[in-house]
């Protein structure tokens, strides 16, 4: 895209518009699973998976200013799991680190995931990819998220099912250092919904992950779960939509945490009611407000946040008549909801699972594009 596209809507009651600024990235054609993170030099970093010569590639690039830096290889040649849902992350340290993770499918005839680190000081070379988990089973070890959880060391939380989606499926944490090397693991919940992704933020308490739990009569609510004072909290429901289902619907929540405040968006249809709820915290989610509803009737779900000064942007994907459409709302610390603005129409699965970033004064949003097989990125002005 050779030029600048602006879209423009006004806001009832909030008194400004915002505008999708289209920005190109430098991925090439048919890349897709991507994910916003913050470089070590403060400054806004994309990630994704492109295709090459001989297979895919896990790629970043980093703006600085108003323009991006050339993309870099993390590693090459793997077997990644091209699914929407397993978004590979880059995170950085407080050391200057770098920390990549991914996960790679086992043989078509296998449920294999494995969960796969890396990690560079220079942003350029890295060290040989690692299993970050302890069990080594042809079984499902994936939807992993990951944040900086010290100045040497990452989380990552992520699903285990060791006999299978018919079994208990629980969430485990796997902390490794700068190094790429597994330090320890730990489970954290024994009945979690099976192929819903985490989500985690770090609070000024601490971190938060939310993800969607289970029930012996198939609940399958978020719930969240918080690490404070050195220690895991019992894990508690976000907030009681009672949906039950007897199958996994791969929808999950998305939690961002500025200090104190934390924002989360999950899907539920609960009540034969589908919608994007959305859901404030002023004390780093020790206790929540009400939720409100960003999205009914065509939601699909999918949602993505992420929290600004005043309130937080929420995206989602909508069901039409022939084609998926990606939108995006704000909604004001005071839970007062903006119109919605439509990003982009498409194919559900080429729409992938679209993300929010805010970083230092801009807030922008990713997706992908199923008419033209990219990945495109746009900044969100109001």
């Amino acid at each position: 895209m050779n030029k600048l596209l602006w879209f423009a809507l006004t806001l009832p009651g909030f008194g400004q518009a915002i505008k999708l600024e289209a920005i190109p990235n430098p991925s090439m054609q048919g890349s897709l699973q991507s994910h916003w993170g913050i470089a070590p030099d403060g400054n806004l970093l994309l990630s994704w998976i492109e295709p090459v010569k001989g297979g895919y590639a896990l790629k970043y690039a980093i703006r600085s200013g108003r323009t991006w830096s050339d993309a870099r290889t993390v590693v090459s040649g793997r077997k990644f799991w091209r699914h929407p849902a397993e978004l590979p992350e880059l995170v950085s340290l407080s050391d200057g680190t770098i920390l990549a993770h991914w996960v790679e499918k086992g043989e078509d005839s296998s449920d294999a995931e494995d969960i796969l680190v890396s990690s560079s000081r220079d942003g350029v070379h890295w060290t040989p990819p690692l299993i970050a988990h302890h069990d080594r089973a042809p079984v499902q070890h994936g939807l992993a998220s990951m944040v900086a959880s010290s100045p040497h060391e990452a989380s990552i939380f992520w699903l285990q099912a060791l006999k299978g989606e018919d079994g208990p499926v629980y969430l485990m944490q796997t902390v490794v250092g700068a190094d790429g090397k597994e330090i320890r693991e730990q489970e954290l919940d024994s009945d979690v919904c099976s192929c819903c992704p985490t989500s985690v933020a770090k609070t000024s308490k601490g971190l938060l992950v939310a993800y969607r739990g289970h029930t012996p009569q198939d609940i399958r609510d978020i719930a969240v779960l918080r690490f404070e004072n050195g220690k895991w909290s019992t894990s508690k429901i976000l907030n009681p939509d009672k949906w039950q289902i007897n199958a996994c619907p791969v929808n999950a929540a998305s939690v961002s945490a500025k200090g104190n405040r934390v924002g989360i968006a999950w899907y539920t249809e609960a009540n034969d009611n589908p919608r994007v709820q959305f859901i404030f915290s002023s004390d780093a989610g020790t206790a929540f407000g009400k939720p409100v509803v960003v999205s009914s009737k065509d939601a699909q779900g999918y949602a993505s946040t992420t929290l600004t000064d005043d309130g937080a942007f929420v995206s989602w994907i909508d069901e039409g008549e022939k084609s998926a459409s990606v939108k995006v709302r704000f909604v004001s610390s005071a839970g007062a909801l903006g119109p919605v603005l439509q990003i982009a129409e498409g194919w559900r699965m080429n729409l992938g699972y679209p993300q929010l970033m805010h970083a230092g004064v801009d807030t922008w949003i990713a997706w992908g594009d199923s008419a033209k097989d990219t990945l495109h990125t746009a900044r969100l002005l109001k």
